[in-house]
């Protein structure tokens, strides 16, 4: 995705950490990272124009093209699978702001009629129109400054007309809301609002979702990926899907998508994802280093839960017996059943050795069956690595709420100010990568978590 890209990064204001996964996910993507500035740099992200200055001299970035880009570009950008436009992140340095805002307060105080001291005949410039609520509008979107101050040439053509022309921003520029910048100290995250329009085709998106899920379950990284990519492009869409026509020509929707768009729409649900929900190897995954994609496991963790929402109660206690009576479990170490008490959060579990028939060699065997409400968070945790499942934690608690395998709960207060007991009752996420956003973690695919 970042091929091509020669990136510097500015360290000022950004947790180490976060750095280290960032240049991680950008190497990875095809980008080059660069230590030192140098004219093979296309690009420098910043968490706002202040760090940039600290650490860039001023001199060299005018002498060199380079995108001064927010940080907030590359998450984004990470988060939908693709590259975002860059004009949203843009950073600009004080002094363009200053200038900016100087050039717009000569503007507004030039009369209404400039005549010229000649014959008394009106000026060929013509005044910028600024918008009502927001005299920086119109210079912000169009990235462009075409004012004059008093006392300026207006430029012509070659036959002599006029070429500065009125610029009124079009409606869709205004579907971006377009900051004050002239306040240095205003977040990264208030720098770039985009305007995200509600989800109007949640039906499809829920769906595709799902099998986003499914693939993943199966080790399918290309379908995976291929419906990834068609949700946050419908997601965005500003009117509610109702034949397939309307979706031809978008990117990510291809021929089987539309086919699938089609039925949805039609029926109001997808065979395919009906038919994944009645087939018990997707109710199962293998986790830890394995999952990780390792060349070698130490011992096997076994995930399972149900589509269904009801199926995986009293599930363990039969799949046990099975792995028994075959040779396969050896020797019990836990035994654990908690879903017929508690139906909403109850754990099933079973620690064990486990030996291939015909062997005497041991290795250690985990098996925890979770309801589907709480399958994500069961799928983090025994994902691992531990040092990626410590920093969801930190981070978790640094919001107000406790993380475990077994949910996100909201930290009650205790006396004396200290953090007490969690709540009893979960947040609800579907999909692993729904927590990681929800605690503005950058997302990691399995094979990514050997950190």
């Amino acid at each position: 995705m970042f091929e091509g890209m020669v990136v510097f990064l500015v360290e000022a204001e950004v947790q180490p950490r976060r750095l280290q996964i960032w240049k991680q996910k950008l190497v990875q993507m095809g980008a080059t990272i660069e230590d030192r500035l140098s004219k093979r740099v296309t690009h420098i992200f910043a968490m706002n124009s202040k760090a940039l200055l600290n650490q860039v001299d001023r001199y060299w970035l005018t002498r060199f093209r380079v995108s001064l880009l927010l940080y907030q570009w590359l998450e984004e950008s990470l988060r939908l699978g693709e590259k975002v436009p860059e004009d949203s992140y843009n950073l600009k340095l004080e002094s363009e702001v200053g200038e900016e805002e100087k050039s717009l307060e000569a503007i507004s105080s030039e009369p209404a009629n400039d005549n010229n001291s000649g014959g008394g005949k009106p000026s060929p410039r013509k005044k910028i129109k600024n918008s009502p609520g927001d005299s920086n509008v119109a210079s912000l979107v169009s990235g462009e400054d075409n004012r004059k101050g008093p006392g300026d040439e207006a430029p012509t053509t070659t036959g002599g007309s006029d070429d500065s022309t009125q610029y009124t921003p079009s409606p869709e520029n205004y579907s971006q809301y377009i900051p004050d910048t002239s306040n240095k100290d205003i977040s990264s995250s208030e720098l770039s609002l985009a305007y995200s329009p509600p989800d109007l085709n949640r039906n499809i998106t829920e769906i595709f979702g799902k099998l986003v899920n499914i693939y993943r379950a199966l080790g399918d990284d290309r379908r995976s990926f291929s419906y990834s990519k068609a949700i946050p492009v419908i997601e965005k869409l500003s009117f509610k899907i109702e034949s397939v026509d309307q979706v031809k020509h978008l990117p990510s929707i291809g021929k089987s998508m539309q086919d699938h768009i089609h039925e949805i729409v039609t029926t109001g649900k997808l065979s395919k994802l009906e038919h994944f929900e009645t087939d018990e190897k997707v109710v199962v995954v293998c986790g830890g280093s394995y999952r990780r994609g390792k060349a070698t496991c130490g011992d096997l963790d076994i995930v399972i839960t149900h589509p269904d929402g009801k199926s995986h109660k009293g599930f363990l206690t039969k799949y046990m017996k099975h792995l028994k009576d075959i040779g396969f479990l050896r020797e019990d170490l836990i035994f654990s059943t908690h879903s017929e008490e508690d139906p909403d959060s109850g754990v099933d579990t079973y620690f064990g050795l486990c030996t291939y028939p015909g062997r005497e060699l041991r290795h250690r065997i985990d098996l925890k069956v979770y309801p589907k409400d709480i399958y994500a968070f069961g799928l983090i945790h025994w994902t691992g690595n531990d040092v990626l499942n410590r920093r969801l934690r930190i981070l978790a608690d640094s919001k107000g709420y406790r993380l475990d395998d077994t949910g996100l709960f909201l930290a009650t207060q205790g006396s004396g100010g200290k953090r007490g007991a969690r709540a009893s009752t979960s947040l609800s996420f579907k999909t692993e990568k729904e927590v990681f956003d929800f605690l503005g973690f950058p997302w990691f695919e399995p094979h990514e978590r050997n950190l």
